[in-house]
């Protein structure tokens, strides 16, 4: 049972450490300083999840309930409008839209790992750390649908057609 409930971690260790990756990349690449600030707080979030994940694999291996995991942290989202201040110009934003688009598919996907892992864990803790993060990745989620959406509309009208 240890096997295969530390090869979950493992793996949501890795889905993490690849998030965070992305996100101080996408950072780095962004000429917007609220968009910069936005792509790293995204990143520190991921690090913050590596680190309960690594937490509850020391607790399954080491049988040490003193491990600390994320059961009494709340819950932060980006600061409301942490996006806003960013306007795409003809050239930068396609790579923006590309940018909050990969953002939503590494988040979604981060929900349905999280879900299935809660559903095979018989570890208490463990099933209560992923159900932590699926509500923490859906927050994620929505900043970047609702993000995503306004780019891509504005960076339709910026080509000269918009669908609406």
């Amino acid at each position: 049972m240890h096997d295969q409930e530390l090869q979950i971690l493992k793996t949501a260790v890795i889905n993490e450490m690849e998030g965070e990756h992305f996100y101080r990349l996408t950072a780095a690449s962004s000429k917007d300083e609220g968009v910069r600030q936005a792509f790293l707080f995204l990143a520190d979030e991921e690090s913050k999840h590596q680190g309960w994940l690594r937490a509850m694999a020391s607790q399954l291996t080491t049988a040490d309930s003193t491990v600390p995991g994320p059961h009494d942290v709340e819950l932060t989202t980006p600061q409301h409008g942490i996006f806003d201040r960013f306007k795409p110009g003809p050239e930068t934003g396609s790579l923006a839209v590309s940018a909050f688009h990969i953002g939503i598919l590494l988040e979604k996907a981060a929900v349905d790992y999280y879900r299935e892992a809660a559903r095979q864990t018989t570890h208490a803790a463990t099933r209560q750390l992923y159900e932590k993060l699926v509500e923490w990745e859906l927050r994620h989620l929505e900043a970047f649908e609702k993000v995503y959406d306004d780019l891509k509309e504005e960076w339709w009208q910026q080509q000269g057609f918009s669908p609406s």
